[in-house]
Order: C-alpha cells, then structure tokens, then sequence
C-alpha cells in the first residue's frame, strides 16, 4: 500500500531538512572559532549570514535584500 504525502508535508520535511543543514553548518563554523577578532571576521560573517537565512532576517529599514551579507 503506498501512502500518499501531502504537499504541505512534503514542504515542511524540506524546510526542515533545510534548516537542520544551517544549523549543522552554523555549528561545524563556531568550532572553527580561535578567538582572535581579525582571524575569526571572515568565519562570524559566514555565521551571520547562515543564521540570518535560518531566521528569515532582513534588516528592518529596507524593503530590499541586503547587500552586505547577501541575506
């Protein structure tokens, strides 16, 4: 008997999939950290950016996507 999934399930399984990735990816660049600011400034903005597609984040004042940080 084969099950049918719903799209509305199939969508969730693949934000959730999508998600536990940017945190596996967050996670695996924190160890990375050595606590020196200019050696560590190119790895924290890699996490900013992972954590802000993880979030939905925008800044607040524009309409449009950030430029900086590519979110």
């Amino acid at each position: 008997m084969k099950l049918k999934v719903s799209n509305y399930f199939r969508i969730n399984i693949k934000k959730m999939e999508a998600s536990t990735n940017l945190t596996n990816e967050i996670e695996s660049l924190k160890t990375k950290l050595t606590g020196n600011m200019m050696e560590d400034m190119e790895i924290r903005d890699k996490i900013h950016n992972l954590e802000m597609k993880l979030k939905g984040v925008k800044p607040e004042d524009s309409h449009f996507d950030c430029i900086g940080c590519g979110s």
